[in-house]
């Protein structure tokens, strides 16, 4: 139990981190260009992963990491990049916020991890308390940006799965690495000729991109996909709510925003679906169960369980 909560806490950085994520980009990189902004992220973070485990694709894996890379980097990054500009951040984050009922009801098909009542009531609880914290009734709601906010959160909920699936086989560092890089590689060169030439940086944007490659992608990835290959993709999916408490954090301290007593409601019910998804003993046995199809077996050799990289590379 206690080291299930260990996994916990690792894969909280990710959710974290991507919570951070906002306020960088909004404040420091280019609006204009997603497409290079996402390359940009994307692309750093596998190679600096790449020369941490010096590994190559073998066998399927080459395959593998071009459809997890197109799922989990190209494809939803830029249809994230899309959602934000279309939609005001609260809608994009509460369509986003299914995403962890989305995760359980993909893993129950593609890894036989039935969800518990616990991580159902957890997923409703977790998502009212997200409409809580960010809808307020303002601005517009366009279409388009709706479904690609819903469509960002059904690619990377079926990419993350897959990647589970696939999970046997790689250590977490490569196979995040060979997924980033390829992601990378499909971006950049879609971005030349959509978006012309690379914007100019100043200081400023390239410190930003180094947080949002080093921090937000590089360490929050692993983090994220070491937390699925240990835990059940329920207990992942609601530790994900820390994503928008994160930003609502950060805004209070970052842009002297206040609190109302509609947000702290709606703060407690996050905390309290993660809290209701936590693992369980029970729950690491359904895991291994479900570790047949693709997952890690139960007593994976110590070789094949991999330390993510140090703090000072977190997403």
């Amino acid at each position: 139990m206690e080291t299930n909560l260990r996994w916990a806490a690792l894969t909280a950085i990710a959710p974290v981190a991507w919570g951070t994520n906002y306020f960088v980009t909004r404040e420091f990189l280019p609006a204009d260009r997603p497409l290079f902004g996402a390359a940009l992220r994307a692309l750093p973070a596998g190679l600096v992963l790449l020369g941490l485990c010096r590994q190559r694709p073998r066998g399927a894996w080459w395959w593998r990491s071009a459809v997890l890379g197109l799922l989990n980097v190209s494809v939803f990054f830029v249809l994230v990049y899309a959602a934000s500009q279309l939609l005001p951040t609260s809608i994009a984050s509460t369509v986003m916020a299914v995403s962890p009922l989305a995760m359980m009801l993909i893993a129950w098909a593609l890894v036989s991890e039935r969800p518990g009542v616990p991580h159902l009531a957890g997923a409703a609880i977790g998502l009212v308390g997200v409409c809580l914290m960010l809808l307020t009734g303002a601005g517009g709601v366009s279409v388009p940006g709706v479904l690609a906010s819903a469509a960002a959160m059904l690619v990377s909920s079926f990419g993350y799965i897959l990647a589970k699936r696939w999970s046997a086989g790689a250590d977490v560092l490569a196979s995040t690495a060979w997924q980033l890089t390829a992601g990378g590689l499909f971006l950049l060169p879609v971005a030349a000729v959509v978006e012309g030439p690379s914007p100019a940086l100043d200081t400023p944007a390239l410190l930003a991109f180094g947080y949002v490659a080093l921090v937000a992608t590089a360490a929050a990835f692993t983090a994220w996909f070491t937390g699925l290959r240990h835990l059940s993709a329920g207990t992942v999916g609601l530790i994900g709510l820390l994503n928008p408490v994160t930003g609502v954090l950060l805004g209070t301290v970052a842009a002297g925003e206040v609190l109302t007593g509609r947000q702290l409601c709606g703060l407690a019910l996050v905390l309290a679906g993660v809290v209701l998804g936590r693992p369980t003993r029970a729950g690491r046995r359904g895991s291994s169960r479900g570790a047949g199809t693709g997952g890690p077996a139960p007593h994976d050799s110590p070789r094949r369980r991999l330390t993510p990289p140090p703090p000072d590379a977190a997403a």
